[in-house]
C-alpha cells in the first residue's frame, strides 16, 4: 500500500529543493536565512544557538566543579595576615583583585541564568518544536511566520544582554535574583541590569513562539487529522505554550520592578526601603515553577515519539499521556510555595506541600504508560532508543527524590542542601537534556539529510550516562550529610565525594564532544538517509530528507492514527518488514 493511498493525498510531478538549498553566493545565502520566515530554518537556527548557550553553560559548570574540586582555605602568611589558597579558579584566570568568593559566585551566577534563560527554557520548543510542530501537523508553517522570525531575534536580542553582563565581569546574585542581595550588590550595577533585562526580553521570545504554536495547533491541521490524532509531542507542545503564555507575563513584570527598584532607588523588595523580599521570591517562583515545566513537558513528548517509533508499537495510553500534560501544565501553577517553606508560616506550607504531591499523578501516568509500551515491543538499540532509556531511569530517580522535598518534616533539613541540587539536576539535566539530545539523534535525519555513525553515537550516549551518574549522585549523598549548596568552601569530610562528581563532569563532557564530532562528521561525509529510516508513521515521515521549502509536494489527508504500528505499513518503509494481514486506515 503506497504512501499517497494510506494518506489520501495526491502528489504532483513538479520538483521542490530542500529548505537547506539556497543562492549561489556567502552574503546571499546568509541573507536569506537571516531574513527567512520558514520555521525550518527558523529551527536550525535557534538549534545552533541553544547549543551555543549550552556550551556556555557547560564551561561555567566545568568551572564550578573544577573551583570544588580544591575549595577556598583560609590560611595566615609569615605576618599572621589572613589569605585565601587553594582557589583554583583565580590562579588560572589570574583574577587577584576578586576574592575566590567572588569568582565563585560569578561562574555559578552565569552557569545558571545561561541554563535556565538562555538553553533550556527554549531548547525544545524553539528548536526542534520550530522545526517539526508544522510538519508533523500536515501545515506548511506556523500560523505567523513573520511572528516567529521575531521571536527569534528578540531571543538574540536578550542574549546579547546577557552575553554582554560577562564581558563586564559577570554577575554575582545567583540566577533567582534574589532580593535584596541583587538590589545592593556590585558597585557596577549595570552588570545586573543587563542580565536581569536579559531575562525580561527573553520572555517576550517565549511568549510569542507560544502563542504562535497554539494558534497553529488550532487552526492548521491537516485534513482528518482531529485532537486525537495528534502525535504525543505536539499535546506536550500545546500544553507547554500554554504554560508560556500565561506565566511569563509575572516573570517578566516582576524583572521589570526589579530594574526600576535598582536604578530609581523605588522600594518594591528592599526592606530598607519599605520593601517585602518575600514578595520578590512568591512573584518569581509562580513563574519559576511553571516553567520547570515548559523545561520537561517538551521532552516528555519526544520521549512518546521515540518510544512508539523506536519499539514499532501503539503507545500505551494515548490519551491518558495527552491529558496528563494538560494536567501538569494545570497543577504547575499552583505548587510554586514548595520553593519557599522556609520563608511562609506552617498553614500555607502545609497546603503548598499537599498541592505539590498531586504533580506527581500525571507524572506518574506517564512513566507508567511509557514502560508499559516497552512491553513487548520490537525494541531497536539505537541512539535514540539509548537515550530514551536513560530518560526513563534518570528522570524516575529525580521524581523520586522530588518526593522529600514536597514534604516538610524533611524538606527543612535538605532545603539548602546538595540533595536539591541533585534532584534538580535529575529532572532537568536527566530528563530534558537527555531527551533533547535523543530528539536530536532521532531527527537528525530528517532535518539535514544524513545519518550519524550509530557506533559512536551509542558510546557517547553510555559515556554521558555514565558521567551523569558519577557527577550527581554523588550529589544526594552530599546533601544527605549536611554539604550546602551555593557555598565555595566545605568542611574536608566532603572533599573525597566533590572529587567524584567532578571527575564525573569530565567525563560528561567526553561524551558530548563525542556526540559534536559525530555529528559533524555526518553533515561533511555521513551517508545520505532515507525519507523514514526509523519507520514512523507520524507526517514528518512522509516528507522528504531534509524536507522541501513548503514540507510537503501535497496536502497530507490523515486517514490513521500517529501509532497505528498493527494496522498501517509506514510510508517509505518495505511492507515486508511489517508482516500486516490487512492494513486497515481509519475513518
Amino acid at each position: 500500500m503506497s504512501t499517497a493511498e494510506l494518506t489520501g493525498s495526491i502528489p504532483h510531478d513538479h520538483h521542490e529543493g530542500s529548505y537547506l538549498e539556497g543562492p549561489a553566493g556567502f552574503w546571499s545565502r546568509i541573507w536569506q536565512w537571516a531574513t527567512t520566515v520558514d520555521h525550518k530554518k527558523i529551527g536550525v537556527m535557534y538549534l545552533f544557538a541553544v547549543l551555543f548557550m549550552f556550551f556556555l553553560g557547560g564551561v561555567a559548570a566545568l568551572a564550578v566543579r573544577l573551583e570544588l574540586l580544591d575549595p577556598v582555605r583560609m590560611s595566615t602568611n609569615a605576618a599572621g595576615e589572613a589569605i585565601q589558597t587553594g582557589h583554583i579558579l583565580q590562579s588560572i584566570l589570574g583574577a587577584t583583585e576578586m576574592s575566590g568568593n567572588e569568582i565563585y559566585n560569578r561562574a555559578f551566577t552565569l552557569h545558571g541564568a545561561i541554563m535556565v534563560f538562555m538553553f533550556i527554557v527554549p531548547s525544545v520548543p524553539a528548536s526542534l518544536g520550530n522545526f517539526f510542530l508544522p510538519i508533523m501537523l500536515g501545515a506548511k508553517d506556523v500560523a505567523f511566520p513573520r511572528l516567529n522570525l521575531l521571536s527569534w531575534y528578540i531571543y538574540v536580542f536578550g542574549s546579547i544582554f546577557g552575553v554582554a553582563s560577562i564581558l563586564m565581569g559577570g554577575v554575582d546574585t545567583g540566577w533567582t535574583f534574589y532580593t535584596p542581595y541583587s538590589l545592593t550588590t556590585d558597585a557596577d550595577h549595570w552588570r545586573v541590569v543587563l542580565m536581569v533585562s536579559a531575562a525580561f526580553i527573553l520572555g517576550f521570545s517565549s511568549i510569542l513562539t507560544g502563542m504562535n504554536f497554539i494558534v497553529t495547533v488550532h487552526k492548521l491541521r491537516a485534513p482528518g487529522m482531529g485532537w486525537f490524532d495528534m502525535p504525543l509531542f505536539i499535546w506536550a507542545i500545546y500544553a507547554t505554550s500554554i504554560i508560556q503564555v500565561l506565566a511569563t507575563p509575572v516573570i517578566g513584570i516582576t524583572l521589570l520592578l526589579l530594574i526600576f527598584e535598582r536604578v530609581m532607588k523605588i522600594g518594591i523588595f528592599d526592606p530598607a526601603m519599605g520593601g517585602d523580599p518575600v514578595l520578590y521570591q512568591h512573584f518569581f517562583w509562580f513563574y519559576s515553577h511553571p516553567v520547570v515545566y515548559v523545561m520537561i513537558l517538551p521532552a516528555m513528548g519526544i520521549i512518546s515519539e521515540m518510544l512508539a517509533v523506536h519499539c514499532r508499537k501503539h503507545i500505551f495510553g494515548y490519551r491518558a499521556i495527552a491529558f496528563s500534560s494538560l494536567g501538569i501544565a494545570a497543577v504547575s501553577f499552583l505548587v510554586w510555595g514548595h520553593h519557599m517553606f522556609t520563608a511562609m508560616g506552617e498553614l500555607a506550607a502545609m497546603l503548598f506541600s499537599a498541592l505539590t504531591f498531586l504533580v506527581a499523578i500525571p507524572t506518574a501516568i506517564k512513566v507508567f504508560n511509557w514502560i508499559a509500551t516497552l512491553y513487548k515491543g520490537s525494541i531497536a538499540i539505537n541512539t535514540p532508543m539509548c537515550y530514551t532509556l536513560a530518560f526513563l531511569f534518570l528522570f524516575s530517580i529525580g521524581g523520586l527524590t522530588g518526593l522529600p522535598l514536597g514534604a516538610l518534616a524533611t524538606d527543612l533539613h535538605l532545603h539548602d542542601s546538595y540533595f536539591v541540587v541533585a534532584h534538580f539536576h535529575y529532572v532537568m539535566m536527566g530528563g530534558t537534556v537527555i531527551a533533547f539530545v535523543g530528539g536530536i539523534h532521532h531527527w537528525w535525519p530528517k532535518m539535514f539529510g544524513r545519518m550519524y555513525n550509530e557506533t559512536w553515537g551509542i558510546i557517547g550516549c553510555a559515556i554521558v550516562f555514565i558521567g551523569f551518574n558519577v557527577t550527581f549522585f554523588t550529589q544526594f549523598i552530599l546533601g544527605t550529610q549536611g554539604m550546602p549548596r551555593r557555598y565555595a568552601n566545605y568542611v574536608d569530610e566532603f572533599q573525597t565525594l566533590h572529587i567524584i562528581s567532578t571527575v564525573g563532569s569530565w567525563l560528561l563532557l567526553i561524551g558530548f564532544v563525542i556526540h559534536f564530532f559525530n555529528f559533524v562528521h555526518s553533515l561533511i561525509a555521513g551517508p545520505k538517509a532515507p525519507p523514514n529510516p526509523w519507520g514512523g508513521l507520524t507526517l514528518e515521515w512522509e516528507a522528504e530528507s531534509p524536507p522541501i521549502e513548503h514540507n510537503f509536494h501535497h496536502e497530507p489527508i490523515v486517514k490513521h492514527g500517529p501509532y497505528d504500528y498493527d494496522t498501517v505499513v509506514p510510508p517509505h518503509c518495505d511492507p515486508k518488514d511489517y508482516p500486516i494481514h490487512a492494513p486497515a486506515p481509519r475513518h
